[in-house]
């Protein structure tokens, strides 16, 4: 069954649909977790599949799993999927091309009338980007065992709103367990938010693992007083100090050049009166490797460059490590699965590593796992500019395809 292939023009019309709920005037979306537009379209995503015939399951976290029956349904279903949330100036494509993906396999098997031996899923996981609620990838998380299911239902929002809460809100308490089932394997097409596809004019990424991270909140702490009366040298100014970390924090990736990367966020200064001295401050960290060992060297260098600024600008500081994820090794035979499909396709190619988190990293710590990256122009994605052309999503649905029928026996 090597010639089947995909209806790009259908996965292309079905991907501006979803576009459209939480369009941006730039051109992207926004659709936060458990927001009204994330209803919207999970509502859509389960209309489309109930007309391919799937059956719909939701679990305690929100997840969506639409499943085809196989010959045999008795078999763990070969499951793909990804999210269908945003970032609050997201694009297109994130996230949502592996799930619509994953329902234009199940409408392609379904126009030839094609029956796979395994059932096939397609997944929605909840708030894979983080953005509302923290940590990101939580839905994957608690299905893989990663978090507990109380802790995430209590992850709250900046205004207050928690997570298990919201989901009822929006109608997605579902009643399934989340978690338990087992999984034949797991695919994710996504695109790669990178810029080595495009650069190398290459069609298809070959997944192999993804970069470990581990993401901080730190908090620093000074004392408010008045701008025009108190001398600098007797200030404790905790803004001054967490700018002077921003700096550390870039300098630790710095000095493991070329794999390390850090990012300092979400800065949040009080009492933010323009004539008094800030007395707390707030911001994230993200820290990534693709080695545990350096990755952990960096976690320990964050922590002592934060009391060296602290202690030299009279401040204390708090940090709390709030998500890790281990550097992740994709399974071997799912791997090669998505490079022969490349290669049959007639697709460029070359093997590489994640710089992102994905659902795929959670997934592959229960069941055998694999992701498909297509370029994205200029390599840019949390933006609402991200774009894809559709002869480069169609091919990597091809793949996908062609990978599931192989581990599916179809």
């Amino acid at each position: 069954m090597d010639n089947i292939k995909i209806d790009g023009e259908r996965l292309w019309e079905s991907l501006m649909a979803m576009a459209a709920i939480g369009a941006t005037e730039k051109g992207g979306c926004c659709r936060l977790a458990l927001s009204d537009l994330d209803k919207q379209g999970r509502d859509l995503f389960i209309e489309w599949c109930e007309e391919a015939g799937c059956t719909v399951r939701v679990d305690r976290m929100g997840n969506i799993f639409a499943r085809r029956p196989g010959r045999d349904d008795g078999l763990a279903p070969i499951v793909t999927g990804s999210h269908l949330d945003t970032q609050p100036t997201g694009g297109k494509f994130d996230g949502v091309y592996g799930v619509l993906a994953g329902l234009e396999v199940i409408r392609t098997l379904n126009d030839i009338a094609y029956r796979t031996e395994a059932p096939v899923e397609v997944a929605v996981w909840t708030n894979e980007e983080g953005a509302r609620f923290a940590p990101a990838m939580i839905g994957s998380g608690v299905a893989a065992g990663v978090y507990d299911l109380d802790y995430a239902h209590g992850r709250t929002d900046l205004d207050g709103k928690t997570l298990g809460a919201e989901l009822a809100r929006i109608g997605y308490l579902g009643e399934a367990p989340c978690g338990g089932r087992p999984m034949g394997a797991y695919f994710e097409a996504h695109i790669e938010q990178g810029p080595i596809l495009e650069a190398e004019a290459k069609t298809i990424g070959v997944v192999t693992g993804a970069q470990g991270q581990r993401w901080f909140d730190l908090r620093v702490t000074g004392a408010e007083s008045h701008a025009g009366t108190t001398p600098m040298d007797r200030r404790r100014d905790a803004l001054l100090a967490a700018a002077r970390l921003v700096e550390e924090i870039n300098r630790i990736a710095l000095e493991r050049a070329p794999h390390a990367v850090t990012t300092a966020g979400c800065l949040k200064s009080s009492p933010e009166s323009r004539n008094t001295i800030p007395g707390d401050v707030s911001m994230t960290v993200d820290l990534r490797h693709p080695d545990d060992e350096v990755l952990s060297a960096m976690a320990e260098a964050l922590q002592a460059r934060a009391r060296a600024v602290c202690e030299a600008g009279g401040c204390g500081f708090e940090l709390e490590e709030i998500s890790y994820t281990p550097p992740i090794v994709f399974d071997h035979a799912c791997i090669a699965a998505v490079r022969a499909a490349a290669e049959a396709g007639g697709y460029g190619h070359r093997d590489m590593i994640s710089g992102a988190g994905h659902d795929a990293c959670f997934m592959s710590r229960v069941a055998p796992s694999a992701m498909i990256f297509v370029p994205c122009a200029d390599g840019i994605s949390h933006n609402e500019i991200e774009s894809a052309t559709p002869e480069d999503l169609t091919a990597g649905c091809n793949v996908l395809l062609s990978a599931m029928l192989a581990v599916a026996k179809g």
